[in-house]
């Protein structure tokens, strides 16, 4: 480990080599093993089972694992995981050039795309709540391009840039690599559409309150995409703290970002080890997730079916997506209240590795934010690719949902 406080830049750690990589995979298996001699050490036998739980960047460390090493836990629940770690910081770094070139979208204009998008596809689910339950069919439905200004220049909040156009796009199509990434990754996905003007949204995340400075500015005035895109160009990428990274090229360091994949992505679509030693996996998104990407887990488990098959990955994975919740599971209804998004992943975990049981659809809830905490709302979390349909009368109700196709 290592102290930030000792350090110019939270990201300087990344210039010690043995640092690096226990961030990448190294510290997550020592870490394991040791906890395991002591657990041993003090019980006087080993753990029955051994269970990894984590989210975002945790997240990553669970599918870490499962992947590099699969003898190590007979279960992990990974919860929006940074999958596709090395793309997203590339996509970052690029919004970052192309909003300091006047495509900057300002929090009025990232309500305008909110507002727009709503329009179009709140309602594709059968409840206008302010919920894109449609995420992936909303990709094609809406078109930022509905909103562009006269002539293409910026004339005011009412409309879009080409700029700012071309920047909400970046986000919103692939973004091609310099070089094939681990695992054969030729892009990032993008992020789908939904959630852009509430907490965690698109201004916190990826646009800013104030477009990205170099050297940056606090985390009040800059977006948590660009701290980090500019950290990780600057220290993992070139390895010069002095490096400008709006002149920052991805095809004039295409061999250090290739090495920063194989290290960091969790992208391996074979899980066959993992499987073959009983182990299970419970993946779960958010639909209005900008720090990182919801079809990044699209696009993983799609592949991980390609390479074993729908029969055998029933055997040991259930994907679940949240419309409509942030990075950190919480989301904004129309009405005012919150998305029912509270479930207990890490007790379905241990119930179907325990009875071999696999779970179906799960119910997740909205409570009260003091005792008794009673539920005042709740809703189906679907398997994927199935999501929330409208087709009762009470949208408190989760029996009024059925989980069905976008």
């Amino acid at each position: 480990g290592h102290d930030n406080r000792k350090l110019a830049e939270p990201r300087e750690f990344a210039l010690n080599d043995e640092s690096l990589m226990n961030m990448a995979y190294g510290a997550y298996k020592k870490t394991r093993d040791v906890g395991v001699r002591i657990a041993t050490a003090y019980y006087g036998r080993a753990p029955r089972k051994t269970y990894f739980f984590g989210g975002s960047e945790g997240g990553r460390e669970a599918l870490l694992m499962a992947q590099r090493y699969p003898k190590d836990f007979d279960g992990v629940v990974s919860a929006v995981p940074v999958v596709n770690y090395t793309g997203a910081n590339l996509v970052r770094a690029r919004l970052g050039q192309i909003q300091r070139n006047g495509g900057w979208i300002n929090p009025a204009k990232v309500k305008l795309i909110h507002e727009a998008v709503i329009a179009a596809c709140d309602k594709l689910d059968g409840l206008a709540d302010g919920v894109i339950g449609a995420y992936e069919k909303c990709q094609t439905v809406f078109d930022v391009r509905t909103l562009r200004c006269t002539g293409g220049a910026d004339t005011g909040d009412t409309c879009l840039s080409d700029a700012q156009i071309e920047a909400d796009l970046l986000l919103r199509r692939p973004f091609k690599y310099p070089v094939p990434f681990r695992n054969g990754l030729t892009s990032f996905p993008g992020w789908n559409y939904g959630g852009e003007d509430q907490p965690g949204g698109l201004v916190d995340t990826l646009t800013g309150p104030k477009p990205p400075q170099f050297p940056a500015e606090t985390r009040k005035t800059q977006s948590i995409g660009w701290i980090n895109g500019d950290g990780f160009v600057r220290y993992v990428f070139v390895r010069d703290p002095k490096f400008d990274p709006f002149s920052f090229k991805p095809e004039a360091h295409a061999k250090r970002i290739r090495e920063i994949s194989e290290m960091f992505d969790t992208t391996d679509p074979d899980m066959s080890a993992f499987l073959d030693r009983g182990g299970k996996i419970v993946l779960k998104g958010n639909g209005a997730d900008y720090q990182r990407s919801l079809l990044q887990e699209t696009e993983y488990y799609k592949a991980v079916v390609a390479k074993m098959g729908q029969a055998r990955v029933d055997r040991f994975i259930r994907f679940y997506v949240t419309p409509g919740v942030n990075h950190g599971g919480i989301g904004r209804l129309a009405s005012g209240g919150v998305v029912p998004a509270k479930v207990d992943l890490l007790a379905i975990l241990d119930d179907w590795v325990e009875t071999g049981t696999p779970p179906g659809e799960l119910v997740q809830v909205a409570q009260e934010r003091q005792a008794p905490f009673n539920v005042i709302g709740a809703r189906p979390m679907c398997r994927y690719p199935l999501t929330p349909r409208f087709v009762g009368s009470d949208p408190n109700e989760a029996s009024s949902f059925s989980c069905g196709a976008q």
